[in-house]
């Protein structure tokens, strides 16, 4: 393979794509750069086909390796292990775009590798390495043809941008991930602060033109390398058949997929018994014909599903295109959990828990773009088999569980009270004991729903809905709150959530070419007023958060020391803050400018905590009185500690109204003694017990009546003598 090299400029920079220089007996490799983050991704494929795979065998996969950034990575092995959760977020916004673009009938094993070679702390690697993964496919024999680009937008005081920086991203009010063809978008990703609709179709308008020059270069190194295709016959289809199977069986079937008629699971029985009966009439041995059966029958079964939406506007279960399922909302249902809630809409159930923790509870997590970050909010996602009536093994989080936790994560979070006003750990979990479809939007509105009821101050309610596609040529029907199988059988899954003020998530994965944005406005209207629709619902059960935190939550108190200070409340090695902890059972975490925060289960182990804190941090000020103690004895003087690590030097001649000739006949070490600050020098604290006990003399002079008259001054002219 030839070396090529093609430039484009995106957001201001250049981004380079070259090919033949590494990894080249990969079918297809380009090296993208971006500034100096550089990301390497190979394509390479099976020679032959896996026989009987009815679904196209593409795996992604991305790799932030640690020395792009100039790190060695932590734990006691020192090298990478199983992908991180942002890796699995990134291979998946690599493999959505690009899965509904191979060819129908591509049955070869497919593999794309993403490596970040370099990362510059400025340039995020994930928009690179989409566009980096669709020019490898397109300069390979791998039956990929249509090109496509992924762009970040940012909004930056009003201002949309291209790729902002990483720093740029964190003051963004939005940050939507665009890819696209030439012609439409076919994936997008965003978070966002309350951002109008409006705004987010003129971002994806403004993302697509980004995407045409890449595309653009894009083809031109695919032209320069010219590779050979590999030819792709779509699978094999007999048309008689399909026939003989919609006159024989066609009536059955459209009736077990009437899902007003028959819940779910019955609906899935029936449809499933009538395949059994079909293919139990054609023998065994005869495979093909059987493969070719199985076919006309899904292939029946999505027409009658499409053909009632467009031709007869008639969905699944009866609804209207723009309504939504019957919903309901119970909160406060766990005794002893912080915070819970059970969102039901239609046979989509989600059980939300919210639990509160401390500092030490965040996540710390090992960016290759920042030395140290702790994550405050975290979402899970769980999908036990019973929830769609399976067996299954309970194995760890899929890559489809982790996707689905991290879209209602970034929901939410930008709803959350600053750390400052409500320093806690936040953890949701959001199990599913039900599903028929849009069981992540189920996690946001079951999620908002558990952090009000327990008292987390959220800016504001948010609920999410899932929006479908059905289109045909000209024709094409959006649909509202999609099920499950107006998700498998139609061509766009597009989740909005959001508040009454604007959306804060999206995400939106299609099997078509692409969608216009037409269409996307038109359907994130209608997934406006059905947000309005289940946000009044969810404002009947609770309106606002709680008032307090759960009994059962760490108590927050809040505490600041001077930051010279926060050395001797954590001791040598952390000794003297496990002390603390140890002897009152409450969690302590302290802030670089000096706040401690006290996280305790009961007042009572807080105030001797508090206490405990104090005496450790305290300072002496000049002109106050302490109770101190006598540590050591010199010829001039005595040192006072006035606080654990804290002396003042108590001079001879401030230990008496009388004057003394030895120390030791006054103080004895471990006498506890009061002593009046003079001075503060530097470390220096300079003490005076005479002036304690002239002070006390005074005071007790006066409480006995002998308070000393005023001298009056002269007489004044005329006064009688």
């Amino acid at each position: 393979m030839s070396h090529n090299q093609i430039e484009v400029e995106v957001g201001g920079r250049k981004l380079s794509l070259e090919t033949g220089r590494v990894a080249k007996q990969a079918d297809g490799a380009v090296v993208a750069r971006y500034g100096d983050t550089v990301v390497l991704v190979t394509a390479c494929m099976a020679p032959e086909p896996v026989e009987g795979r009815d679904f196209l065998p593409l795996t992604v996969d991305y790799r932030e390796y640690t020395y792009s950034a100039g790190k060695i990575p932590g734990g006691f092995f020192k090298r990478e292990g199983r992908p991180s959760e942002r890796e699995v977020l990134v291979s998946r916004l690599i493999d959505r775009p690009l899965r509904p673009l191979f060819p129908e009938g591509w049955r070869n094993e497919t593999q794309v590798i993403a490596m970040v070679l370099s990362a510059d702390s400025e340039n995020d690697p994930d928009v690179i390495a989409v566009t980096a993964a669709s020019a490898a496919l397109c300069c390979s024999p791998i039956p990929f043809t249509t090109p496509i680009a992924a762009v970040r937008v940012g909004l930056l005081n009003d201002t949309l941008v291209a790729n902002p920086t990483v720093a740029e991203q964190k003051s963004s009010a939005l940050n939507i991930v665009v890819a696209g063809s030439e012609q439409a978008i076919v994936m997008v990703e965003a978070g966002a602060l309350e951002v109008p609709e409006e705004k987010i179709v003129e971002a994806l308008e403004f993302g697509h033109q980004e995407i045409r020059k890449v595309i653009a270069a894009i083809r031109e190194l695919q032209e320069r390398v010219n590779p050979q295709k590999v030819d792709v016959q779509p699978p094999p289809f007999d048309e008689e058949l399909y026939r003989q199977i919609e006159a024989q069986y066609g009536e059955r079937l459209h009736d077990a997929l009437d899902t007003a008629k028959y819940p779910k699971r019955e609906s899935y029985r029936r449809v499933e018994a009538l395949k059994k009966e079909i293919l139990a009439a054609i023998p065994e041995e005869d495979e093909e014909k059987r493969a070719l059966a199985s076919r006309a029958f899904e292939r029946l079964r999505e027409c009658y599903f499409r053909d009632d939406i467009l031709i007869h506007g008639r969905r699944p279960d009866g609804r209207r295109f723009d309504q939504i399922r019957p919903v309901t909302c119970e909160v406060g249902l766990l005794p002893r959990v912080h915070g819970s809630a059970l969102f039901t809409r239609g046979e989509t159930q989600a059980l939300a828990t919210v639990t509160l923790g401390t500092r030490e509870d965040m996540q710390r997590l090992d960016l290759l773009f920042e030395e140290e970050a702790f994550k405050r909010f975290m979402l899970h996602y769980n999908f036990p088999p019973f929830s769609v009536g399976e067996v299954r093994f309970l194995r760890g989080p899929g890559r489809r569980e982790i996707g689905h936790g991290a879209l209602a994560e970034r929901a939410l979070v930008n709803l959350l009270p600053p750390e400052t006003d409500f320093p806690y750990a936040i953890r949701i979990v959001s199990d599913i004991l039900e599903s028929n479809g849009s069981s992540s939007m189920a996690t946001v509105c079951g999620g908002s729903l558990a952090l009000m009821d327990a008292g987390v101050p959220v800016r504001a309610a948010c609920a999410g809905i899932a929006m479908g596609l059905v289109t045909e040529g000209d024709r094409y029907a959006i649909l509202t709150d999609i099920a499950g199988a107006e998700d498998h059988y139609g061509d766009m899954d597009f989740k909005v959530a959001g508040t009454r003020q604007g959306i804060t998530a999206l995400q939106m994965d299609i099997k078509v070419s692409g969608i216009s944005t037409q269409m996307m406005r038109e359907a994130l209207e209608q997934a406006r007023r059905a947000r309005m629709e289940l946000l009044d619902i969810m404002d009947q059960t609770i309106r606002e958060p709680r008032a307090s935190i759960s009994a059962y939550a760490p108590r927050l108190y809040v505490l600041t020391i001077p930051t010279e200070k926060i050395r001797d409340l954590i001791g040598p090695g952390g000794k003297k803050i496990r002390s603390i902890t140890d002897a009152t059972g409450v969690k302590i975490d302290v802030m670089d400018d000096g706040r401690v925060h006290v996280f305790a289960q009961n007042g009572e182990s807080a105030d001797r905590a508090l206490q405990m804190i104090r005496e450790v941090t305290a300072s002496a000020e000049v002109g106050k009185t302490y109770l101190g103690k006598v540590v050591r004895l010199a010829d001039f003087g005595a040192f006072v500690e006035l606080f654990p690590g804290t002396d003042g030097l108590l001079h001879i001649s401030e230990i008496s109204e009388q004057r003394i000739r030895d120390v030791r006949d006054e103080l004895k070490l471990g006498d506890q003694v009061l002593v009046k600050v003079l001075s503060i020098e530097g470390n220096k604290i300079r003490l005076s017990r005479k002036a304690v006990l002239r002070e006390q003399r005074e005071k007790q002079r006066r409480e006995a009546g002998h308070v000393p008259r005023r001298p009056q001054g002269p007489a004044s002219p005329g006064t009688r003598p």
